[in-house]
């Protein structure tokens, strides 16, 4: 999502998208960057630990930004954008893909 972009729209957008490209409930693949911290990527594990995710993490060339790749198996696409809210309140600075 981009800074300037309204999030509720961005979500309503997604969610439509979702729908119409998948049936439920399927595998879906998050993906975050944050800073090489270990605290803020063990708050983002932390928040897909009740799903079985799987969940795979790469620190960038320099090492200052760390990629977060998780797949879960979701419901539904309110259930896809509700973890979305859910990192974007708990993660300080974090970049959803």
């Amino acid at each position: 999502m981009s800074e300037k972009q309204n999030p509720d729209e961005f979500y309503s957008k997604l969610k439509t998208q979702l729908y119409d490209t998948a049936s439920w409930p399927a595998v879906y693949l998050y993906k975050f960057i944050v800073l090489s911290d270990p605290k803020k990527i063990g708050e983002i594990e932390g928040i897909f630990n009740d799903l079985g995710a799987i969940i795979k993490t790469q620190p960038s060339k320099n090492g200052k930004y760390t990629s977060v790749s998780i797949n879960a198996k979701m419901k539904d696409p309110e259930a896809i954008i509700e973890k979305y809210k859910e990192v974007s309140e708990n993660v300080e600075g974090v970049i959803s893909l």
